[in-house]
């Protein structure tokens, strides 16, 4: 069975036509997904307003029985049992890891302890692929400590993968949530100029914005819960610029702090502000399209020269060859 795998990872013509077979799946799976996407928005603002409902219900037995109350759907049993005998919270937990996985939308015991799971799972798989294929799969011919040390090599990657994963997820909620802000800060001053009171304004902006960013739309939408249920409204504010860890987020927090304890008008606030995002947002759009011309010249020089020289020289190389013949 092993020589057949070698024989067959070997063979070019077999190895063409699986990587052919994968980019035309990966091109059908490209153009379907579209329409196999179902109502995104209509799911995430369910769960948002059944985690509001979780809260109040939190803040209820608090009152009533001043105890804790779990908020979160507790972990699947067989993850929460390999984490808790092999006592990962304490070998392979980290301080920020919590915070990360609340600013890539991951949040309660559930995903942390799934988190932590796949920090012991994932570097013990791709060690033990990397050891089939270099000592088994495939003849390498390199010493045992090259060997060894590229197995060593796949297993700080496996314990870097989740990191990266965490670290793309965040990036990619951060963006959502920057490009659509400015405009959520537009909407909260129509509403706040027009008598709303603030809870109210978060909630309005929360169901407008849904169609520019999720994101953004449940982030408002738990600051909303939160605003109505915590003892202390500048603990509303301190957490949802916790959770968006964006600079933008975090002015407009400190300004309704300001604003909710010295009464300071807060329409001139929100305007200001939301013409400095906007300037933010255009800024990094001019710093992209100003590093587009040198990311292109590699790519020209590589693909499009080859190909103009073979258009605009094999007519006269070919009349050439032919002449000399």
């Amino acid at each position: 069975m092993v020589d057949f795998l070698i024989q067959k990872l070997h063979d070019i013509r077999f190895m063409t036509m699986l990587l052919a077979a994968i980019a035309a799946a990966a091109t059908a799976y490209t153009l379907v997904s579209p329409f196999l996407v179902g109502e995104t928005l209509a799911k995430r603002m369910k769960a948002v307003g059944s985690e509001r409902e979780r809260m109040r219900q939190r803040e209820r037995d608090r009152l009533i029985k001043s105890e804790k109350v779990s908020l979160r759907q507790a972990p699947k049993h067989l993850i929460a049992k390999v984490v808790e005998d092999f006592n990962l919270n304490k070998w392979l937990a980290q301080e920020t890891a919590r915070d990360k996985l609340v600013m890539a939308g991951y949040r309660g015991q559930a995903p942390y302890v799934t988190f932590l799971f796949f920090r012991l799972v994932v570097p013990i798989a791709f060690g033990i692929a990397s050891a089939l294929y270099v000592f088994f799969l495939i003849e390498l011919d390199q010493p045992f400590t090259t060997k060894l040390g590229i197995c060593i090599g796949a297993v700080f990657l496996g314990m870097q993968a989740p990191m990266l994963f965490l670290k793309n997820a965040i990036s990619k909620r951060q963006l959502s949530i920057k490009r659509a802000f400015p405009d959520a800060l537009d909407l909260l001053l129509i509403c706040v100029e027009s008598g709303m009171s603030i809870e109210m304004a978060f909630r309005r902006v929360s169901l407008e914005i849904g169609t520019q960013s999720i994101a953004l739309a449940e982030e408002l939408t738990l600051t909303t819960a939160e605003l109505s249920y915590l003892p202390d409204r500048k603990q509303a504010y301190e957490n949802l610029a916790s959770r968006t860890g964006l600079d933008g987020v975090k002015s407009v927090c400190l300004a309704l702090q300001q604003a909710e304890r010295y009464g300071t008008p807060l329409g001139q606030s929100l305007r200001v502000l939301a013409q400095e995002n906007r300037d933010m947002r255009m800024n990094e759009a001019e710093k992209k399209a100003a590093a587009l011309p040198p990311k292109l010249t590699v790519p020209m020089i590589v693909f499009f020269l080859p190909v103009l020289f073979v258009v605009i020289l094999g007519p006269t190389v070919i009349q050439v060859t032919g002449t000399s013949w």
